[in-house]
């Protein structure tokens, strides 16, 4: 009986094994082939309704409600990302120019009255060390000199990568749009040409799995909503007891910024902070950095159990599932990984599948 129950477990494992062994290497290495249609379905799916409220109502055929709808989207889209994009452009190419300056003008004063200061000190109770300081100070300024000059020539060099890269782009946008179109005007064909080729357990199944998936989808929304809201309110307390002028406005900013999971709130407040302490504002830098701190450690101790709540997982289910997929798939693995461990749950819960106990 025993070597029974090991058989069944070994076997259960390894098929388990595979199956995350596939994903993994589809999610991994496959989507990057088909995401121009990936994307041109999910938009085709969100103009569903739209299209058909609009080719009913101004009794038009739906592919003509469905080209101006398309036509109508990627208008607005383009010209939203146009405009950031030029606009963050401007503000990379005013950096990247501004940063030699923004050293010999900041930084090396900075440093120079620093380590004026720290000789006088040592003077006072260890000549002999002037000259090491002396040394060390030259050898430092010398070193952030260099980096200041190297990262210059970094950003410029990553900024033309991007710009080598924007005809593959342009090539995988241009497929996206023209997938769009198609799979838009004839979306109910398409969509039943695939079900057709289902049988009527794995039809069901995945019609399931659409529906929860939408439902978690729309969990991870309001989840994410909640915790801008509750950073913008936090950030507007914060820097209205710092003093800031116009404290909503730049709360409502950094809360928008705050999304992106690289970046975040610390995208706008370091730089800030740091420029703040070039500049001899030590208490505002300090302020600065110390509602930083506040936020991040309450965004990190609220994010699982918020998002676990509205998702219907366990927090720590929901951190570890963030932490792994991170470490997997990047920025799409911190989204991906806790959604699909969500999915899974419903749909178990639903007795759809059996996969926990």
């Amino acid at each position: 009986m025993n070597t029974e129950k090991r058989r069944q477990f070994i076997i259960n494992f390894m098929y388990c094994f595979i199956i995350g062994a596939i994903i993994y290497v589809v999610l991994k290495y496959g989507i990057g082939l088909i995401f121009p249609f990936l994307v041109g379905f999910l938009i085709a799916f969100l103009l569903k309704r739209p299209i058909r409220f609009l080719s009913k109502k101004l009794h038009m055929k739906r592919s003509f409600a469905a080209v101006i709808l398309v036509i109508l989207f990627y208008g607005i889209i383009g010209g939203i990302i146009t405009l950031i994009g030029i606009r963050l452009f401007v503000a990379i190419r005013d950096f990247i120019f501004a940063l030699p300056q923004l050293y010999t003008q900041e930084i090396q004063p900075f440093l120079v009255k620093l380590f004026q200061d720290i000789e006088d000190s040592v003077s006072r109770i260890e000549p002999s060390f002037i000259s090491t300081l002396d040394k060390m100070s030259s050898d430092l300024l010398s070193s952030l000199s260099n980096l200041i000059s190297n990262i210059s020539m970094g950003m410029v060099t990553m900024v033309s990568g991007y710009a080598s890269s924007l005809p593959v782009f342009l090539v995988k946008l241009l497929f996206t749009v023209i997938a769009t179109f198609f799979i838009a005007i004839d979306y109910d064909r398409i969509t039943a040409f695939f079900l057709r080729q289902l049988s009527d357990k794995h039809r069901t199944l995945l019609i399931n799995v659409k529906n929860n998936l939408f439902q978690t989808l729309a969990g991870y929304g309001r989840s994410y909503l909640l915790i801008m809201l509750i950073t913008f309110i936090e950030l507007s307390v914060g820097l209205s007891i710092i003093g800031i002028r116009g404290a909503v406005y730049i709360a409502l900013l950094i809360a928008l910024f705050d999304i992106m999971p690289v970046l975040g709130t610390g995208g706008i407040m370091l730089p800030w902070a740091a420029i703040s302490l070039l500049q001899g504002s030590y208490p505002l830098a300090i302020k600065l950095l110390v509602l930083y701190v506040v936020i991040t450690v309450i965004r990190n101790i609220i994010e699982p159990r918020i998002v676990g709540n509205q998702v219907g997982l366990h927090p720590l289910a929901t951190l570890f599932a963030m932490f792994v997929g991170t470490q997997l798939f990047g920025i799409i693995g911190l989204f991906g990984l806790p959604i699909t461990l969500s999915l899974l749950k419903n749909m178990d819960d639903q007795g759809i599948i059996h996969i926990f106990k």
